[in-house]
């Protein structure tokens, strides 16, 4: 078994490298892409309530959102040694942080979409919670709070959850990020985002859903077909800047989002959904704007957004669909989920 970080000279980044995850257990379909109604509760369900886990461990009879250490973590205080210093001149070190799971309800047959306004209120509490909690951990550097949702996207669990992984680096997409926000801001004095923001509402046509001090889009520069942001109008760089009413506000055009998505194609839409906030290093992060992106890898319903020689080998995206159309699409469906009773 191998559980180490090992460096990626090329690519400057590091790379997890945690075989033992490679027998984590492994549930099934996806909640609502088949014609059979899923049951509120599962028996097998290792993130229903009351279920044991395969570490042993038992889930509490738990009514709202509920997390715990991941029994499968890729990074975590009980990460090994180092057998031996790595061959070469390559470089190597241990996996530490920590890995926890987020249950969003109780109910196995749920999804995101389907939450109350106020559950994803709590939802969104959380994910601010432990990004305080885990990046005042001296061993991390980055709080990286994420959901993997559809078959398609390997989800091992149809049991709506999210995942954190607080690691000793920064991932290489908010280092990016980061570091293009204070470039921005040194030059032009002004936040990136916002000024991201302000031509999205001036053009107006990649729009989604506007309430209040937060909206979402498919921003101009959209890498996959149904690519949307979803924040907040004010730069904050993380969950713990926002108030309770912006809060309140992102809760609603996230909600109302992610209905339009199932809504498009009358199916839960499968998605990759992490939250961009700023490292945790203790480092100043001029004009880093807190915002959560969606990534669905659908181009049609069972036509998927494969990635190929440009992307994979290539590192830049083809997008072979318009922004504008797939924003419009979003925007003609309606925002009562069509599972809704």
């Amino acid at each position: 078994m191998v559980w180490e970080e090992r460096w990626h000279p090329l690519r400057r980044e590091w790379v997890i490298v945690s075989s033992h995850r490679n027998d984590r257990p492994w549930l099934g379909e996806t909640v609502g892409e088949g014609n059979e109604p899923t049951p509120a509760y599962v028996p097998d369900c290792y993130l229903c309530p009351r279920n044991a886990r395969i570490s042993g461990a038992r889930n509490p009879d738990y009514t709202s959102v509920y997390v715990f250490d991941n029994d499968h973590p890729c990074v975590g205080p009980k990460s090994p040694e180092l057998p031996a210093p790595a061959p070469a001149f390559y470089q190597s070190r241990r996996a530490d942080g920590m890995a926890r799971v987020v249950c969003y309800t109780p109910r196995h047959d749920l999804t995101l979409a389907e939450l109350s306004h106020g559950e994803i209120v709590r939802l969104l509490e959380t994910f601010r919670d432990q990004y305080l909690e885990l990046g005042a951990r001296p061993e991390v550097r980055h709080v990286l709070s994420f959901e993997n949702k559809g078959e398609v996207v390997g989800v091992s669990n149809p049991h709506p959850h999210a995942q954190i992984y607080a690691t000793n680096f920064v991932f290489r997409a908010i280092e990016v990020e980061a570091q293009a926000a204070a470039d921005h801001i040194a030059e032009h004095g002004r936040a990136l985002f916002r000024d991201v923001i302000a031509a999205e509402e001036e053009d107006g046509r990649r729009l989604i859903v506007q309430h209040g001090d937060a909206l979402s889009f498919v921003p101009y520069f959209a890498r996959y077909p149904y690519e949307t942001y979803i924040a907040p109008r004010e730069s904050h760089q993380s969950l713990a800047g926002m108030s309770g009413g912006e809060l309140a506000d992102l809760a609603e055009v996230l909600r109302r989002t992610l209905v339009r998505m199932d809504n498009l194609w009358r199916m839960s839409f499968p998605y990759v959904m992490m939250l961009h906030q700023a490292p945790t290093d203790g480092a100043a992060y001029p004009g880093f704007h807190f915002y959560i992106q969606i990534q669905p890898p659908l181009r049609k319903p069972g036509l998927l957004k494969y990635l190929g020689g440009p992307e994979l080998g290539g590192g830049n995206f083809l997008n072979d669909t318009a922004p504008e159309e797939k924003a419009a699409e979003l925007r003609a469906v309606s925002e009562t989920h069509y599972r809704a009773r």
